[in-house]
Formats: C-alpha cells, structure tokens, sequence
C-alpha cells in the first residue's frame, strides 16, 4: 500500500462523530426541552427573554449543555436545575419514539469499523440522555467508545472529548490522524483545537456551510454519509 502523509484523510485512524445533528436526527427536540428547562426556572414561553435565551441555545448547538444555562441563568444551583428539567424533558422525548438515525449514519460507522478505522461518539448531553438515545436506536455497542463532557471534563468547544477519546482508545500516536465530524460551529473547534487534520462539517444539523467554515471546518459535507468516501474508505 502507498503510505500516506499524515495529513491525508485516508490516514486517519481514529473518528469523532457528534450524534445529535450528525449521526442522529431529532426533530428539534433540543429546542422542546428547552422550553421545559426555561419553564422550571420561570421564564415565560413567547417572552421576551424566552427568545433572547432561545437565540442562546441556538447559537450554541453542540455546546455542553450545561455550560450554556450556567451563561442563561447565572448562578450554579439555577443552570443545575434548568439542566435537570431539560435532560428530564429531552429523555421523555427520547421514549416518544422521536429519535431516529440519520440516514446512512448506522452504515457509516460499521464501514469505518469494518476497514479498522476507531469511532468514538460525543455528545453535549448528560451521560444518561446519551445512553437513553443510544439505547433507543439500539447502538449501545455500535462505536469503539462513547463519551458526553461529563466522562472528559468539559465539552464543546474545548477539545477535551476529542482527546480524551485519543487517550482511551490509544488508536493513534499522531492526533493528524483524527477525524471529527459534526453540525455545528462547536464540533468544528473542538475538532481543531484537538488538533484533528480532518474536521467535517455536516448539513444535516444546526449550522449552515458557511457558519461550519468559519469555525474552521476542513471539509463540508452533505451528510455523515459521504465520510467514507472522504476517508478513502468504500
């Protein structure tokens, strides 16, 4: 086989997927559970500081969870309980049947196991809402490994997740052979921050091609489906 420089996508040993936006689709439940966590804290639906915080979560996908109502409600013990409502309401939502894999994306990751790459899917939420939604679509076992901010140290946009996935794994020596790939503006910076030589964005989630190359995403994609491909795996 020609060997490859380390900046060539058909290096890459390892690969970081987001799950929700990127490998699973939603329905828009991250905006649903926010209601019921803005609700728990007295914000009125349809206020306006209803919106302003709404733009908030918005503008942040792919943030730790946390980490966005300790900026929405200031003190500790209010973004805990707003974390609390909103993984509550989210995990009802999960039950609702209303989360599904994205198309192509349970194809995608046993294409990469299958040709000896490493997967590791993150998430921004709490580890029981990430084992809720891995076990609603039956992938408990799908990656090599699974991680949410709380098992690193923080999420999204720090790189913590991505090299603690690196560091558990042990799948490679260089992080120039990682590959993350995500839909929003915080998995493209988490990606680069770690290092990753392949940090792809994916139309599939919450921000547009230009928002995902302003974050510095290396590559855009229409979906998680064509990362095969763009890793020379077929």
């Amino acid at each position: 086989m020609t060997p490859h420089t380390p900046h060539d996508p058909r290096s890459t040993e390892l690969v970081v997927l987001d799950m929700a936006g990127t490998t699973v689709a939603d329905g828009g439940l991250v905006e649903r559970a926010f209601d019921a966590a803005a609700r728990a804290l007295g914000v009125e639906p349809g206020s306006p500081d209803h919106e302003a915080k709404l733009r908030h979560v918005r503008a942040t996908m792919g943030e730790s969870k946390i980490s966005v109502f300790r900026h929405l409600f200031g003190d500790e013990a209010s973004a805990r309980r707003a974390n609390t409502a909103f993984e509550e309401a989210y995990r009802e939502l999960i039950d609702g049947g209303l989360v599904t894999p994205l198309p192509g994306a349970r194809d995608t990751i046993e294409t990469l196991r299958a040709a000896g790459l490493t997967t590791a899917l993150t998430t921004g939420f709490a580890r029981a809402t990430q084992d809720a939604i891995l076990h609603a679509l039956g992938w408990q076992d799908l990656a090599s490994l699974t991680l949410c901010p709380e098992d690193a140290g923080r999420g999204r946009p720090y790189p913590d997740m991505v090299l603690t996935a690196l560091l558990r794994t042990g799948a490679t020596d260089r992080v120039q052979r990682i590959a993350v790939a995500g839909d929003t503006s915080y998995d493209m910076l988490s990606g680069r921050r770690a290092g990753a030589a392949v940090v792809a964005g994916v139309l599939t989630g919450a921000h547009d091609a230009a928002q995902l190359e302003a974050a510095g995403a290396t590559h855009v994609l229409g979906s998680v489906a064509e990362l095969p491909a763009l890793l020379g795996v077929v």
